[in-house]
């Protein structure tokens, strides 16, 4: 990692055979069934130029039998090939890999003392972690940037080297390299290490890794600088993070860096404090402190939800906020989620646990009495207050809070209705979603995570029954592999937001484990007892987060339904005091929230006060509207204002709450 490194250790093996004596003939398939046959070992741009010029140009990869595989690194055996190009996902994802690999030998030259630890890419990016005792500035970050660009235009050849684990650790403790040598420790001794090499700098990878520097282009900037843990844990010593995104083109590259700046413009928190809605202080991280207008968005999307929930059948419930570690210690928890559970002892020696998830609960609930499977499926529901650690430095306004609300619901059903549950489960949440104006929704798959309980034998029956229970809508979803939760495989719903930002909300989660190790269990039919499919499911995920979600998504200008302070009524002169009260009176009766401003202030200083503050409707009204017994209307984000008679006004913003409308709202 370090500039000046000698070349002790080649690559091993031999050097590549003629073709003239090799006598083993390769077959290449094609994605689309076609075969290819060479007479020997063929690498992956070889099979891209001979397919097409164009190929190969945009190529930066390959799968071979579904392995990552570089494009110059050969193939020695009959295998499926598919070229990955730069415009893909996967694609991105190498793009951004080799970004972070030129951040870090661009640091390495500029400041050599400086050590490197990790560097992955990430959505939209990529980051590396650096050990350096004086801070990077965001002069030094045009410094580095200007260096990693000179590194492409030198088109370093990009190699691939196979190390023993000892030699490398050696190597780089060698360099001073101390936190490279770490995490090359910990891999099993017998287990050989791929290292990639481009000009003086080499490092630990799995790969791929483009040809060479140049294949990277410059359609790269570095962002930002922040602080970070080793290994993400406070316990250890901080390193410095730089962050940055690259994409296949210059055209990418600018939208994205149009679409940061606009979701500054949009961020929650400013929304917030310009809207009057909540604030955050030190006395309670990652918590809300809720004020009336924000308490009352709030509240709007809890009476929303508690609606759609009991038109579909569910029973709301509530259940204690702290519970026993033993219940936790049952149910799982406390093994594989402890390390985020506030916990708390009493003075006889009880530990208790502040509820991180409502689902234990409400199998406690479930387990009342003798439940018939005639009564299943049973759907209840609970907008549960659930607290977790997370660490400080993750925390992130309300869309990475340590206590919120869960819109959490389980249904008991027994394993044949586990189908039409889902489906309805899953349609629900299009439906909602669509309401808030969300209509680019994406599913994916989760399976089976490393960390679990249960036996596989039960995995593989929740992951089928989920499966196709999904495939049975005929939506289209693609694969979230490991990321189930640990006791059941799920369906995620990630929501596209105006600005192209993609945020994972709802979830439903299959689970045969847990209703199990708590106990809980029905009558069927034959008499004798069984054990319920537990249905997790919820829809806004965190009502915290979802509320910043839909901020952001309608940059404050929130639909008339939704917003917390629908109308202002306020004065041009005095005259109009009176009328005006009366007027906020009957908005309200009518179900409208609303407020007055009878301030001594000039109409236009109020206007954009308000409008400051996102509010949806003003109405100003003075002396020729009291005598014409109108009000002049003006909406947010429009110009200018319209004059309608006051019943017809109030009668229209009603049909458009009731009707929940979302078109008439800008959110580009």
């Amino acid at each position: 990692m370090i500039a000046g490194f000698e070349r002790r250790h080649p690559p091993p093996g031999r050097p590549p055979v003629p073709r003239c004596q090799v006598k083993d003939m390769v077959n290449i398939t094609l994605p689309d069934g076609s075969v290819r046959a060479y007479d020997g070992p063929v690498d992956p741009l070889t099979i891209a130029k001979e397919i097409s010029g164009s190929l190969a140009k945009a190529a930066v990869a390959a799968q071979v039998d579904g392995q990552d595989w570089d494009l110059t690194r050969t193939i020695d055996r009959d295998a499926s090939v598919a070229i990955v190009t730069r415009d893909s996902e996967a694609g991105l994802e190498v793009l951004r890999h080799d970004a972070a690999h030129a951040l870090a030998e661009a640091v390495k030259e500029l400041y050599p003392e400086t050590q490197v630890t990790i560097g992955p890419a990430i959505d939209d990016g990529f980051y590396y972690d650096f050990a350096r005792e004086t801070p990077f500035t965001p002069d030094d970050l045009e410094v580095i940037e200007q260096r990693m660009r000179e590194i492409v235009e030198r088109n370093e050849t990009v190699e691939r080297e196979v190390w023993t684990r000892n030699d490398a650790v050696v190597f780089f403790r060698d360099q001073g390299e101390e936190y490279k040598a770490r995490l090359i420790e910990r891999i099993p001794e017998d287990e050989q290490i791929t290292l990639y090499r481009q000009g003086d700098f080499i490092d630990l990878c799995r790969g791929p890794h483009l040809p060479s520097t140049g294949r990277l282009g410059t359609s790269f900037k570095l962002l930002r600088v922040s602080g970070a843990y080793w290994e993400g844990d406070s316990r250890n010593e901080m390193l410095q993070r730089i962050y940055g995104t690259a994409w296949a083109n210059d055209k990418q590259l600018r939208l994205y860096l149009r679409r940061i700046e606009e979701a500054e413009k949009r961020d929650h928190r400013k929304l917030g404090k310009q809207m009057n809605l909540f604030h955050f202080q030190e006395e309670a991280p990652g918590s809300v402190f809720w004020h009336p207008r924000g308490w009352t968005l709030f509240q709007r999307l809890i009476d929303y939800m508690r609606e759609r929930q009991r038109a579909a059948g569910y029973q709301e419930i509530h259940t204690p906020s702290v519970m026993d570690r033993a219940l936790w210690e049952a149910s799982g928890h406390w093994d594989s989620f402890g390390e985020h559970m506030f916990t708390t002892e009493t003075e006889d020696g009880r530990i208790y646990a502040l509820k991180p998830m409502n689902c234990p609960g409400h199998v406690q609930v479930f387990k009342q009495g003798l439940t018939s499977y005639r009564e299943l499926p049973m759907r209840i529901s609970e907008f549960g207050g659930v607290h977790r650690y997370e660490p400080s430095g993750a925390l992130h306004g309300m869309l990475r809070v340590r206590a919120f609300t869960q819109d959490d619901a389980h249904v008991f059903c027994t394993m044949e209705q586990v189908a039409d549950e889902s489906i309805a489960i899953t349609k629900l949440i299009l439906d909602i979603y669509a309401d808030f104006g969300f209509e680019d929704v994406r599913i994916k798959f989760a399976d089976r995570p490393e960390n679990r309980v249960g036996e596989d034998a039960v995995w593989d029956q929740s992951e089928a029954a989920l499966k196709s229970a999904l495939e049975q809508t005929g939506l289209e979803y693609s694969y979230n592999p490991g990321e189930g939760a640990f006791y059941g495989p799920k369906l995620e719903f990630v929501l596209r937001d105006a600005i192209g930002r993609d945020w994972q909300c709802g979830t439903l989660q299959v689970d045969l484990n847990l209703p199990e190790r708590l106990g809980a269990s029905y009558i069927g039919e034959d008499g004798e007892k069984h054990i319920p499919v537990m249905l997790h499911r919820a829809m806004f995920g965190s009502l915290e987060r979802f509320t910043g979600i839909l901020l952001e998504h309608y940059a404050g200008n929130l639909p008339l339904w939704l917003a917390p302070t629908q109308v202002v009524v306020a004065t041009i002169t005095s005259d109009g005091d009176e009328y005006a009260v009366e007027l906020v009176n009957e908005l309200r009766k009518a179900g409208i929230e609303a407020e007055s401003d009878l301030r001594n202030e000039k109409i236009g200083y109020k206007v954009r006060e308000h409008s400051l503050a996102k509010i949806p409707v003003i109405m100003a009204v003075g002396k020729r509207e009291v005598e014409e017994d109108t009000v002049a209307i003006r909406r947010l984000g429009t110009k200018g204002q319209k004059t309608a008679p006051r019943a017809e006004a109030i009668a229209a913003l009603l049909n458009e709450i009731v009707s929940r409308e979302t078109a008439n709202v800008t959110v580009e």
